[in-house]
């Protein structure tokens, strides 16, 4: 039987860390404050931020949300990014993704102080993170949230052949070089890629991020691998499910994370405690 990575419990343990700080930093009159704007009602980014707003008021964090109407144009929400900039007490922002068709993300992320990119979206935050591990203080926390949670069950990645599916900006693409950064040999595969099986098939650690429910199958992985699942996915039946067809895979593979359960959790855990190194930054601690 697979261990189950339990991104829960872990995420608890992480939260518990980053409550202490924060009563540490309160204590010097420093209060974390963490902005996040919405644009329009898409229902999955109002659940994405609700669950947000729960995790700051577990550990003391102060939560503000911006509800921008779907109209909004590209200019009066450069100029709230702007404002927020410019408010010593906003200690990180973050822009909840996707944004409307008529505005351009990458003007939106690049807007942003790269001190008060909690999401670890910003030109500079990548670019830290691409020199070593040493500078991922703020780097994308679904990324970060994998690597932790691997962290904290023991699961040492270098010399691992791993596999990463999906390239996008904000998991495949940072979470590869975050393997590369500690040692793992690392092919990134994507929906151009000619022979998926030919790179799964013999790969000891598999991060799958492609929104398709159950798109990696059992006879993909071979026997004893991780598999670290990214993707969310309800199902015609309300079901929550991930990328990974758990089922058939738990009685293969050595580890697997759940959905719900698994990186869900680290993703937020991680992005308070990336509130928290940059309310430290910008009190120069």
């Amino acid at each position: 039987m697979a261990t189950l990575l339990d991104g829960r419990s872990v995420s608890d343990s992480l939260l518990t860390e980053v409550k202490q700080e924060i009563d540490a930093l309160k204590s010097k009159g420093i209060a974390p404050k963490l902005v996040v704007i919405v644009v329009g009602e898409n229902p999955a980014s109002q659940v994405y931020v609700r669950k947000k707003q729960e995790a700051c008021e577990k550990v003391g964090i102060l939560s503000e949300r911006v509800s921008l109407p779907e109209s909004v144009t590209q200019a009066e929400l450069l100029a709230k990014i702007e404002e927020l900039n410019k408010d010593a007490s906003v200690s990180g922002m973050i822009v909840q993704l996707p944004l409307p068709a008529h505005i351009e993300e990458p003007l939106v992320i690049k807007a942003i102080n790269p001190y008060k990119d909690v999401d670890g979206f910003h030109a500079y935050n990548i670019g830290k993170m691409f020199l070593n591990k040493d500078f991922e203080d703020m780097a994308p926390c679904t990324p970060k949230g994998v690597i932790k949670l691997l962290d904290f069950y023991k699961i040492d990645v270098s010399g691992m052949d791993a596999v990463v599916i999906g390239k996008s900006n904000i998991v495949g693409k940072p979470m590869s070089v975050m393997l590369l950064n500690r040692g793992a040999t690392v092919t990134t595969c994507h929906s151009r890629t000619k022979n998926l099986l030919k790179y799964t098939a013999d790969a000891d650690l598999i991060v799958v991020a492609v929104g398709k429910a159950g798109f990696l199958k059992a006879e993909m992985v071979k026997e004893g691998a991780v598999v670290v699942d990214v993707g969310i996915n309800r199902l015609e039946s309300g079901k929550i499910v991930g990328d990974a067809d758990f089922e058939g895979l738990e009685g293969k593979v050595a580890a697997i994370t759940p959905v719900p359960g698994g990186i869900g959790p680290m993703t937020v855990a991680c992005l308070l405690q990336n509130t928290v190194t940059a309310a430290k930054k910008q009190a120069n601690l």
